[in-house]
C-alpha cells in the first residue's frame, strides 16, 4: 500500500510502499484512512523522543479519520463501514496514519458525527485533545483570565475557542496577521509575539498560562498571579514559585473527549482550518510543519 514515512531509524521522510497491516486482533480495528493529520510532534516519532512503537519501514502519523474495514474480537462499538477518527499512540500495528490503511485500538477511536468530513475530522484529534486536556487540568472558572502563547497555531486556536465557550477571558500571543482571526475565535486580546517587550504590554495577574510556543514559559510565569497555574506543552515548565503550580502536559488518547470535540466541530461551534494535501506531498508537508512554515494552518494528508 502507498504510504509516507521512514524506511529506518533516522532516515528521511519519504514516500513508501508498505505491506498491508495485519488483520485486527482483539480490541482492534482496521481503518481505510481518508485523511491524516500532520504535526510538529511527528518529528519525534522516528527515534527522536516519542516511542510510539514504530517498526520501520513504517508510515508516520498518530491521528486521522476514515472508514472501518474490519473489526477484531470483542469490538462491539464499531462495525464495518463506520466512519471514525482517532489519536493513537502507541501504534499497535507499528505503522501510522500516513498510509492507505492503519491498525488502531477501538477504545481510542471515536465515531465521526454526520456533517464532519474526513479532512476536518483528521485535523482534530491531537490538537483538540491537547487543548481539551490542558484546559481540563488548568481547571479555570467563568470570568478567570488565561494567557495562551502561540494562539495562532492549531492547538492555540482550539484552546481559545474551548476556553471562551466556558466564559474564560483569554489573552493570546500571535503574529499581528493572526490577531483579527483570534479575536473572532473568542480571544479578548491578541498580542504580537514579535515585539520583544510583549510581556510588558499585557496586564498581569493571570489565573493561569498555557504555553504552546517553545521558550515562552519563563516569560509567562511572572504574569501569573500567586497561587495560579502554568501548563507547558513544550516540556519546559519552569520551577514552581509564589505558590504557582507548574507542569508539562503529555497527551493521552481519549475517545470520549474526542467524540465531544468532533460533535462540536460538526455543529460548527468549534472552527477548524485544515489545509488538505495529497499523500504524495507528504515529505514536503512534513518539512513545512517541522520548520514552522505552515502559517498556523493544520496540514492534513489525503491518500487519494
Amino acid at each position: 500500500m502507498k504510504a509516507c514515512g521512514v524506511s529506518g531509524a533516522g532516515k528521511e521522510v519519504a514516500l513508501l510502499e508498505l505491506s498491508e497491516p495485519s488483520s485486527p486482533g482483539p480490541g482492534q480495528i482496521l481503518v481505510a484512512v481518508e485523511a491524516a493529520g500532520v504535526g510538529p510532534w511527528d518529528e519525534l516519532l522516528n527515534g527522536a523522543g516519542w516511542d510510539v512503537g514504530l517498526r520501520p519501514p513504517a508510515a508516520l502519523g498518530v491521528e486521522g479519520a476514515g472508514k472501518v474495514l474490519a473489526v477484531g474480537a470483542g469490538v462491539t462499538g464499531f462495525a464495518v463501514g463506520d466512519r471514525v477518527l482517532a489519536h493513537e499512540a502507541p501504534l499497535p500495528g507499528g505503522s501510522g496514519f500516513w498510509a492507505e490503511r492503519v491498525l488502531i485500538n477501538a477504545d481510542h477511536t471515536a465515531a465521526c458525527p454526520p456533517g464532519l468530513d474526513a479532512v476536518h475530522a483528521a485535523a482534530l484529534p491531537v490538537n483538540g485533545l491537547t487543548a481539551w486536556q490542558s484546559l481540563e487540568k488548568l481547571d479555570l472558572s467563568r470570568g478567570q483570565r488565561l494567557l495562551i502563547t502561540n494562539g495562532g497555531g492549531a492547538t492555540g486556536a482550539l484552546a481559545i475557542q474551548l476556553a471562551a465557550a466556558q466564559g474564560i477571558e483569554v489573552t493570546a500571543t500571535a503574529s499581528a496577521a493572526a490577531a483579527e482571526r483570534l479575536l473572532g475565535l473568542g480571544a479578548r486580546e491578541a498580542v504580537d509575539y514579535h515585539d520583544p517587550n510583549w510581556s510588558a504590554r499585557v496586564r498581569g495577574g493571570f489565573d493561569a498560562a498555557l504555553t504552546i510556543a517553545t521558550g515562552t514559559a519563563d516569560a509567562a510565569l511572572p504574569l501569573v498571579r500567586d497561587g495560579g497555574r502554568l501548563c507547558s506543552l513544550t516540556s519546559d515548565a519552569p520551577a514552581e514559585e509564589r505558590g504557582i503550580t507548574s507542569w508539562n502536559l503529555y497527551l493521552e488518547p481519549n475517545a470520549a473527549q474526542l467524540l465531544r470535540l468532533a460533535e462540536q466541530a460538526a455543529a460548527g461551534t468549534l472552527k477548524l482550518a485544515p489545509e488538505p494535501l495529497p499523500l504524495s506531498e507528504g515529505p514536503a508537508a512534513f518539512a513545512r510543519v517541522v520548520t514552522g512554515r505552515a502559517g498556523g494552518k493544520k496540514i492534513v494528508l489525503t491518500p487519494a
